[in-house]
């Protein structure tokens, strides 16, 4: 192919793609991208891509084609594509659909409709990928030879997902294409009008991630993963895909605070009577045609080897649709029986797919694809969520914590830097500043909370904090009766303050860059003036050290970090204020 100059994009060996913002046709090649290259990185001038197994996948999942990709590639590439990038793209999709997961010849219900199978088939027409798959240990526990001589194994129903997950890691990711059942029907729609008047509008991007998720209803569709940016209205998605499949709907969150926000949201924007929705908490436990439920109730277990007697959720009622709020928070025993519930549809939310532990592929094979995807900075440019200035402020360690740093170890080092005591003067200085507006003040240590809120004579929100104590300051804090929060990282997912404009961040859990996303995201709810976002850090300390990897997701998402020394003396220079 010839060279173009003008072309956005340039293709490199290591199968990275760089995006050239000013390019005449970037916007085009961003939408073209998102469905089989992940952005790992978008600051102001060059957008990094990668291609990786995982998102050719997502792609063969979704329909799409090497020849397709390749064509995608060329057209937009500045110089030729690399033959070998090509190469490695046609065989990785190529292991996709090698091996597919088919139902058993149905049974026929007493009202003639076809009943779900009672076993499955694994079926592949490679005699050297049927040796391998029954040669493997692993498989060995869960797949059956077919005694006829044919190519393919056996397998029960409640094995589906994790057979699926276990052939991930072995490189041969499955095409399912085993029936969903429909669960119990529920008339539920969209109110044409939120309860206090205002038209209720769906964004175009929440109605296509709603339609990426549900499909034709056909086989390989209604299950995935929408990854949208906090404040961009994960829970309107949720809801739009609730009123287009009508069903029993089972929502698992991550506290008892985000679970009356979904029931809130629910009740104002659909059609629902209070008398369908449950809620299932270590509070209240009511099972209802909706009900929302948290992990930690699920997961919770009276002794360390005791089963978890809240897995009969699960099967309280048919459900025909399971969303899993912050799916990248999904904790391992959930993971374990959302493998069983593989004949459900189900639903990711998340404003990220990263996941410290590097399970992605947990997620993928066992919720489902990335079915949807938008940068942050697009969504910012649009106006649907603020736009956000990040501020790093270095303060010297406190002189009576000289000695006690030295001679600590890595992990004690941490702390007593995050812990710093000059920390509290940048504080009071911020808070000062933004007087006006509604300030989060959010740390790791609950120490360090407990004092600061004492010093600023601010209320706090920990874990230990009762949940109707919680809901009645939230609610405060809402109507801008307190402008000042305390809060721990209790308050780092699925909590909407919508008039949240600044947020401190004191400390961390090291460099957790899924903690700095959605701490920065608890102010990006759409708003008329800029959002501020502040990490303090005790310079040249390992905390310096950590917040450079916290910061990373954020320079990737394309958020420019500032960064100040505080000096008592000449106080703070603030982008876009005094």
């Amino acid at each position: 192919m010839p060279i173009d100059p003008t072309n956005p994009l340039i293709i490199q060996g290591d199968r990275s793609i760089l995006l050239d913002v000013h390019a005449p046709r970037s916007e085009e090649a961003r939408s073209a991208l998102i469905p089989f290259a992940e952005l790992e990185k978008s600051p102001e001038h060059l957008h990094t891509y990668r291609i990786t197994p995982l998102s050719l996948w997502n792609a063969a999942s979704a329909g799409f084609t090497p020849d397709q990709i390749a064509g995608i590639l060329e057209s937009l590439a500045r110089f030729p594509v690399p033959t070998a990038v090509n190469k490695w793209i046609i065989e990785t999709m190529s292991r996709f659909g090698k091996i597919r997961m088919i139902p058993d010849a149905p049974a026929e219900t007493g009202e003639g409709e076809a009943a779900l199978p009672e076993f499955l088939w694994l079926v592949t027409d490679s005699p050297l990928i049927f040796r391998e798959l029954a040669a493997s240990a692993v498989m060995a526990k869960y797949l059956l030879p077919d005694p006829d001589g044919a190519f393919r194994f056996r397998l029960g129903v409640l094995h589906r997902g994790t057979v699926k997950q276990e052939l991930l890691r072995l490189g041969w990711p499955v095409k399912d294409e085993a029936p969903l059942r429909d669960g119990e029907p529920l008339d539920i729609a969209l109110a044409p009008a939120c309860r206090s008047g205002k038209p209720l509008t769906i964004r175009d991007y929440q109605k296509k991630a709603a339609e990426a998720l549900v499909g034709d209803r056909g086989p390989g569709t209604g299950f995935g993963t929408i990854v949208l940016p906090c404040g961009a209205g994960k829970t309107v998605v949720g809801m739009t895909v609730m009123s287009m499949l009508k069903t029993n709907t089972l929502i698992l969150t991550t506290n008892v605070a985000a679970v009356h926000q979904w029931i809130g949201e629910l009740l104002d924007k659909t059609d629902l009577d209070p008398a369908d929705i449950g809620e299932y908490t270590g509070d209240v436990k009511t099972v209802r045609p909706v009900t929302v439920a948290t992990y930690q109730i699920l997961t919770w277990r009276p002794e360390k080897d005791a089963p978890f007697p809240h897995f009969s959720l699960f099967r309280e009622r048919p459900w025909g649709l399971i969303i899993y709020d912050e799916v990248h928070l999904l904790p391992a025993p959930v993971f374990r029986v959302t493998a069983e519930l593989q004949t459900v549809r189900r639903v990711g939310l998340t404003a990220t797919l990263v996941r410290e532990d590097g399970c992605e592929g947990d997620v993928f094979s066992l919720v489902g694809p990335k079915r949807y995807d938008v940068p942050w900075k697009d969504l910012e440019g649009q106006g649907w969520i603020a736009t956000a200035l990040c501020t790093e402020i270095r303060v010297e360690l406190d002189p009576s914590k000289e000695i006690e740093y030295a001679v600590a170890n890595q992990r004690q080092k941490y702390r007593i830097a995050s812990e710093n005591p000059a920390k509290l003067s940048v504080i009071r200085a911020l808070l000062g500043h933004h007087a006006d507006d509604s300030k989060l003040v959010i740390g790791q240590y609950i120490d360090q909370l407990e004092k600061l809120a004492a010093e600023l004579g601010a209320p706090i929100i920990t874990g230990k904090t009762p949940n109707a104590e919680r809901d009645v300051i939230y609610g405060r804090f809402k109507k801008g009766e307190i402008k000042t929060l305390v809060v721990s990282k209790v308050a780092n997912f699925a909590i909407d303050l919508p008039d949240a404009s600044v947020a401190i961040q004191i400390s961390g859990t090291f460099g957790s860059r899924q903690e700095e996303a959605q701490r920065l995201g608890r102010i990006l709810r759409p708003k008329e003036k800029d959002s501020h976002f502040y990490t303090i850090v005790t310079g040249q300390s390992v905390e310096e050290e950590f917040a450079a990897n916290r910061q990373k997701f954020l320079a990737e998402q394309g958020y420019e970090y500032s960064i100040i020394r505080w000096e008592e003396d000449s106080g703070l220079i603030i982008r876009g204020g005094a």
